[in-house]
């Protein structure tokens, strides 16, 4: 087998959660992901950082993971004033920072809402991610493993939740990572999936890039 069939087959995601923290759900995915050795990303909303919350954040990056802006209220961004926008990111950045001592690098918008404004306002890399219908009650754990399996790819970002209460999906991670883990995949946080995977995520606002896969 030639070294491009070697690369060909490789298969480099990162697990990535959103509408954090909390001290239930987020610690059973923290839990789940130590027992694999699986390191991630967490995209947090500001007013969801507490006191206690706090601990959750620094157990996620104490034990690798990266910690991103998802906003401070999760509104529709395309509905918003620059200033507000230059509110919801930064208040939700400073908190974090001030909590983990790292700034975010990343930015999820909310609902994955885009519009002009925000490509000129915002001055970070947008994430949007393969998502499994995760956000509804309705969809199985059965079904969204299923469709994480179905549409994984190398260089892929998966957008997942760790909203307080949403226990399926840590069900559903349970059965899917072992067959992840046949298949050969890497689990990488954001930030070392594009830095493994030779891909630069900055880019210029013109360009309107929001990534999803990074190939």
């Amino acid at each position: 087998m030639s070294y491009a069939d070697l690369e060909k087959n490789k298969l480099r995601i990162s697990f990535t959660f959103d509408d954090g923290p909390n001290t239930r759900t987020s610690v059973q995915i923290l839990d789940l992901l130590k027992s694999h050795g699986i390191r991630a990303s967490f995209f947090l909303i500001g007013q969801n950082i507490t006191e206690e919350s706090k601990q959750t954040i620094r157990r996620e990056i104490d034990e690798g993971h990266t910690v991103e802006c998802h906003s401070w209220t999760h509104p529709a961004f395309p509905d918003l004033t620059r200033e507000q926008m230059i509110s919801e990111v930064g208040r939700t950045n400073e908190l974090i920072e001030s909590c983990t001592g790292i700034p975010p690098m990343f930015f999820r918008p909310p609902y994955i809402a885009l519009n002009d404004l925000m490509f000129e306002t915002i001055n970070m890399p947008f994430i949007c991610g393969q998502g499994v219908n995760d956000w509804e009650d309705n969809v199985s754990a059965d079904e969204r493993c299923r469709m994480l399996l179905e549409n994984v790819r190398d260089g892929q970002i998966i957008l997942l939740h760790d909203t307080d209460g949403n226990s399926q999906t840590v069900e559903a991670l349970k059965k899917a990572i072992p067959v992840l883990k046949e298949r050969g995949a890497e689990f990488f946080t954001v930030r070392d999936l594009f830095k493994t995977c030779g891909v630069n995520p900055i880019r210029p606002a013109s360009e309107k890039k929001i990534w999803t896969n990074l190939f």
